[in-house]
């Protein structure tokens, strides 16, 4: 208790929270863009109820691994080294071995998950008529099963929830400061999570829009295992610039509309 007490009366310590909930939050986006996208396939009366289990899943993963710190800052430690041949520099040495930790093996494997999923979804996106699983039903009707929708969900839940911890404890070495701004970020995500996917839904070319995040991010991913660290704020720059030119496209069709009516 005396530590809490320390710490709430602490400036430094409440800078340090401040900054950990912005990061958890943008660290979040990915997270919930996925959900979002994911839970719009299901049937409409049980969207709201996947997206709710969804992120209480991420937020149960959160705690459940701070409260094993030493194991995911164990998870660090490489475990597997491969070969990979290069064309020959002036030191003559065509071949480079790259570690692999298990953090970076989880992050390959949730990378090359969301780049699968993000252009199967795709594809079927820009021919609705073709074979297989549509993206959205046009009677509104969901073309995925609520159990494997959730099973996705905790999938990437397992990849995002493993980085937001690791970038925690990069920032900050007190567990309650960690616990809080996690709580936080969370409850900013479910107050989120159905405008966004609402919105989503109601725009077919943002669904397009998110599924290229879902690209973008799935590559970062895969970069970042091995060992190319691409900085997340060009990521982010990149998707809120993207997000605000697809605003202004959306805001121009409305009015053009509203023109059209009145014209009419």
């Amino acid at each position: 208790m005396d530590n809490l007490a320390a710490l709430a009366a602490s400036p430094a310590a409440w800078a340090a929270l401040l900054t950990l909930i912005v990061m958890e939050v943008v660290l979040g986006i990915d997270n919930l863009v996925f959900v979002s996208i994911l839970s719009n396939k299901l049937l409409e009366a049980t969207r709201r109820k996947a997206r709710l289990i969804g992120i209480s899943l991420a937020l149960g993963l959160r705690l459940a691994l701070l409260s094993t710190l030493a194991f995911i800052v164990g998870l660090t430690e490489p475990v597997v080294t491969l070969p990979f041949t290069l064309p020959a520099g002036e030191d003559g040495h065509p071949m480079i071995d790259v570690a692999f930790s298990w953090r970076d093996l989880i992050l390959l494997a949730g990378g090359l998950f969301l780049v699968w999923k993000a252009t199967v979804e795709i594809s079927h996106s820009v021919d609705p008529h073709q074979k297989g699983d549509d993206f959205l039903d046009k009677r509104g009707g969901g073309t995925l099963g609520f159990g494997a929708a959730i099973v996705q969900i905790l999938a990437l839940d397992i990849v995002f929830s493993i980085d937001s911890i690791l970038t925690a404890v990069g920032m900050t070495e007190h567990l309650p400061i960690m616990v809080v701004a996690v709580v936080v970020a969370v409850g900013l995500m479910l107050v989120a999570a159905n405008p966004l996917a609402d919105f989503i839904n109601d725009n077919p070319s943002v669904v397009m829009l998110a599924l290229g995040f879902l690209l973008m991010i799935g590559a970062t991913l895969i970069a970042d295992a091995f060992g190319i660290h691409v900085p997340k704020g060009y990521i982010y720059a990149a998707m809120a610039f993207s997000a605000l030119v697809e605003g202004l496209n959306l805001a121009s069709r409305r009015a053009k509309n509203r023109g059209d009516a009145s014209g009419r």
